[in-house]
């Protein structure tokens, strides 16, 4: 087992950014890292802005929203909902491991509290946790590297004084286009949970990207949540710490 200090999985789309196509690792401690950094650097940047549309569709309803998500660095995300009308406003904000929201129609500014991280975000099946956990990794986890002909294969599990639900994280990698295609979540029995999958790669200012992800919850039939990028601009203007505040977060447009 290969043992690192420095872990940042892309679980959600608040983070794009670009991928840097390196040597093939091999199962040197060095090289899982590269492997883990390189997939770091897949969907965030220094600064970056992203138009996505996400669907949610559960046994009851579908539902779809456009959104304009904007980062910088890793520490700091700002998510505002364009549309439907009835959710037009409805903004979040990330700034290390605080997360606010915002609902216009009562013109309130809500701080998530650790109870609710676990909490679904907007209705999907991803979690407010998982857009927290984005920087909060570290050194939290041990790597095994394993490989077939097409792809890597890290399988990740937590060390003593980590606070997880998951027992393990499977991650997979396509060798060809270094480029992510799936992550399965299991919980301390060895039970998977949820699947993340990684669809539809596109060029997308010369950076080949999964466009599509899919969050699969296997303990929620007919459940599913797919992220679509409709746009990605890794060198917009205007992206400042201005935008990253609760006075930004509460500006109606």
């Amino acid at each position: 087992m290969v043992k690192i200090q420095r872990l940042v999985l892309p679980l959600i789309f608040l983070f794009p950014g670009a991928l840097c196509a390196e040597s093939v690792p091999n199962n040197s401690a060095t090289d899982v890292i590269k492997l883990i950094d390189d997939m770091e650097e897949l969907y965030r940047g220094d600064a970056s802005k992203a138009e996505i549309t996400m669907r949610v569709e559960t046994p009851y309803y579908k539902r779809s929203m456009k959104m304009e998500s904007i980062n910088l660095g890793t520490e700091k995300a700002f998510i505002r909902i364009l549309s439907p009308k009835k959710e037009r406003g409805v903004s979040t904000l990330k700034i290390d491991k605080e997360m606010w929201n915002y609902l216009p129609k009562i013109n309130k500014v809500i701080k998530v509290p650790p109870s609710l991280m676990m909490g679904s975000w907007m209705g999907s099946d991803f979690t407010n946790d998982d857009l927290v956990k984005q920087t909060t990794l570290t050194e939290e986890y041990n790597l095994e590297l394993a490989e077939t002909d097409d792809t890597y294969i890290i399988d990740l599990t937590p060390r003593a004084q980590t606070v997880t639900v998951w027992g393990r994280i499977e991650y997979t990698i396509s060798k060809a286009d270094r480029i992510p295609l799936s992550q399965g979540f299991y919980d301390d029995k060895g039970d998977l949970i949820r699947s993340l999958v990684f669809k539809d790669p596109k060029m997308f200012q010369g950076r080949l990207i999964p466009s599509v992800m899919e969050m699969i919850p296997l303990n929620k039939e007919g459940h599913k949540t797919v992220i679509v990028y409709d746009a990605l601009d890794f060198s917009p203007s205007g992206v400042n710490d201005s935008i990253f505040s609760l006075r930004n977060l509460r500006k109606r447009f």
